[in-house]
């Protein structure tokens, strides 16, 4: 039987649909796995708690020598993208709420995601969607033979999609915007929020991935989908802008319903 839960962790409702024909007993024990996964993840990386690991080390309490391989595993990603993306990825120069520079949320969302979707197939798993707040991983289908259907929503318009992507056995879907909590995208360049597009959806095969270039590309405005298709061809992107214009790279038409 499939399994339906979602959990309030991270500042969002984070939904895991499960839809394996599966003894219901398998499914919660998979499903608890990854809830206690959100909440570990949230203790460790939040800086909106002033007492978790990246909070300490933010705020100097805490040295690179003290943190976990986790951690640092995390922090060298960072590295790795800020060099990939020329600086427009950059977790060492965002304002965090912990009143530090250091702030990584910019990929441990979809981090957190791909690995939580990794334990569920450790169960056995193979047909189920999380959903973190429209950082979105699938796998599988949702009933034999049909694609998940994922909306697009549109900046404007709540009840409305900008458009529609079809995901079978493995896809993610990552989108940027300013539409739920503001201004919140920090140009590392200035320091300031930027808000130059209205949305980015990236969609490619790791959600670790997506989530940070969607962040990148929106910094970077209409070039990044030119930087997308040069640097990671495997990915595809979506862009709408405040006067209402929709542009893609040449791939995202795999991914979009007609």
């Amino acid at each position: 039987m499939s399994a339906h839960h979602v959990e309030l962790v991270m500042g969002m409702a984070v939904s895991i649909d499960v839809r394996d024909d599966v003894d219901s007993s398998l499914a919660s024990h998979a499903v608890a796995d990854v809830v206690r996964w959100l909440h570990h993840v949230d203790a460790t990386f939040s800086t909106y708690k002033p007492e978790s690991p990246i909070s300490l080390l933010g705020t100097g309490r805490l040295t690179l020598d003290d943190m976990s391989p986790e951690v640092l595993g995390v922090l060298a990603l960072c590295e790795d993208l800020r060099d990939d993306t020329d600086g427009a990825f950059d977790a060492l120069v965002v304002p965090a709420p912990n009143g530090s520079t250091l702030d990584p949320s910019g990929v441990v969302k979809g981090w957190c995601i791909e690995r939580a979707a990794e334990l569920l197939e450790g169960h056995g798993l193979r047909d189920f969607c999380i959903n973190a707040g429209g950082d979105i991983a699938l796998r599988g289908n949702p009933t034999p033979g049909e694609p998940w259907r994922i909306g697009i929503r549109h900046p404007d318009e709540a009840d409305k999609s900008a458009a529609v992507v079809l995901g079978a056995d493995r896809l993610a879907v990552a989108t940027s915007a300013t539409y739920e909590r503001g201004a919140h995208i920090i140009d590392p360049a200035t320091g300031a929020p930027t808000a130059d597009l209205a949305s980015v959806t990236i969609v490619g095969p790791d959600l670790t991935y997506a989530d940070a270039y969607a962040t990148s590309v929106f910094v970077m405005g209409l070039d990044g989908l030119n930087w997308l298709i040069e640097r990671h061809p495997d990915y595809a992107g979506f862009v709408i802008t405040w006067d209402g214009r929709a542009v893609s790279t040449p791939n995202f038409a795999e991914h979009r319903a007609s």
